[in-house]
């Protein structure tokens, strides 16, 4: 199927027809129908790499897949990558996966993307403080959108963030709410961009209630097994609950308290963050933070084709509050704090 095949049973030029494709706008409402009308019954697609020529569009969207940091959990970003494939198409673009390596060679399938297919533009995620791929793409005005923060005082490029502190202090709140006073976090190790986020919402959270925060603050590794052996030595101070960074950590948490033959809820509460499938399916169910995915994808795409459009428009930056999924592993204390 040709374009020519298309204009001659539509009845118009074959520039008619790209035009209907490429610069709908040029074209009269009457045309441009009979046009569409054509093109659906015939079945006709355009030709991706002639689009490329004429428009200097790929309608391709890079997003580099790296191995999964202690920032986020994968079943959330299954749900992110979801949304941004979803959004993407809808918008007429596709997402292209390529793998990212660490280290030296971070940014290499970058500059390979943007040589070999003319990528539009990317959608970045798992930002570190002084990511180098948003320095690096600013600095060859190559368009970009990031699900997270810059991390650093010099807030670069467009990026859609979930609010971690905001998130946390709700958790604490519930918490106080239920009567209890001695409340721990368990966080990841300091220098976490989320992480660090998330911990300040303890802290403040703590503070407003005033409720002490000295010794109740342990670190692990994003690794149930790492957070069960924390956990335990957070069991050790007597906390009637636990605020953990993560549900792997909340659930590092349920096997602590089971080798100590303690229930979750019932004995000692705990949260998490994510609200990943484990959160609902785990028993008692987890008391989670859930992320709204959807709406960081979209959001994402977006903020891209709006650069991709405009390249000099002000940096726009979105900060979206999650939501608390009360379950039953958090209960009031079971004797007055």
């Amino acid at each position: 199927m040709t374009l020519a095949m298309v204009a001659r049973r539509a009845g118009v030029s074959p520039q008619t027809v790209s035009n209907a494709i490429n610069a709908p706008e040029l074209l009269r409402p009457e045309t441009l129908e009979r046009v569409r009308q054509a093109i659906d019954v015939m079945g006709y697609r355009p030709h991706r790499a002639a689009q490329t020529l004429r428009t200097r569009s790929s309608r391709l969207i890079g997003y580099g897949v790296q191995s999964v940091e202690v920032d986020r959990s994968t079943p959330v970003m299954d749900r992110f990558l979801h949304a941004l494939t979803q959004t993407a198409e809808a918008a007429g673009h596709r997402i292209l996966l390529f793998a990212v390596p660490a280290g030296s060679r971070l940014l290499t399938p970058y500059q390979e993307l943007v040589d070999d297919y003319s990528v539009d533009g990317f959608v970045l995620s798992d930002t570190t403080r002084g990511d180098r791929r948003q320095a690096w793409l600013e600095k060859h005005d190559i368009p970009f959108a990031a699900f997270g923060r810059m991390w650093s005082e010099r807030q670069i490029g467009d990026w859609v963030d979930v609010d971690g502190t905001t998130g946390v202090e709700r958790a604490v709140d519930h918490l106080a709410e239920l009567g209890h006073r001695k409340i721990a976090f368990l966080g990841w190790p300091r220098g976490s961009g989320a992480g660090d986020d998330r911990a300040a919402g303890w802290k403040a959270a703590m503070s407003r209630h005033r409720l002490p925060v000295r010794g109740l603050r342990a670190e692990s590794i994003d690794d149930v097994d790492a957070a069960r052996t924390v956990a335990l030595r957070l069991l050790d101070t007597g906390v009637s609950a636990i605020v953990a960074v993560s549900d792997t950590l909340a659930l590092g948490c349920y096997r602590a308290l089971r080798d100590r033959g303690l229930t979750p809820g019932d004995e000692v509460s705990v949260t998490g963050f994510d609200d990943s499938p484990a959160a609902a399916h785990v028993a008692p169910g987890l008391t989670s933070l859930t992320q709204p995915m959807d709406v960081v994808g979209a959001e994402c795409v977006r903020l891209l084709l709006a650069r991709i459009a405009d390249p000099d428009r002000e940096p726009e930056h979105i900060l979206l509050e999650p939501e608390l999924v009360i379950r039953e592993s958090t209960a009031p204390p079971r004797s007055p704090m």
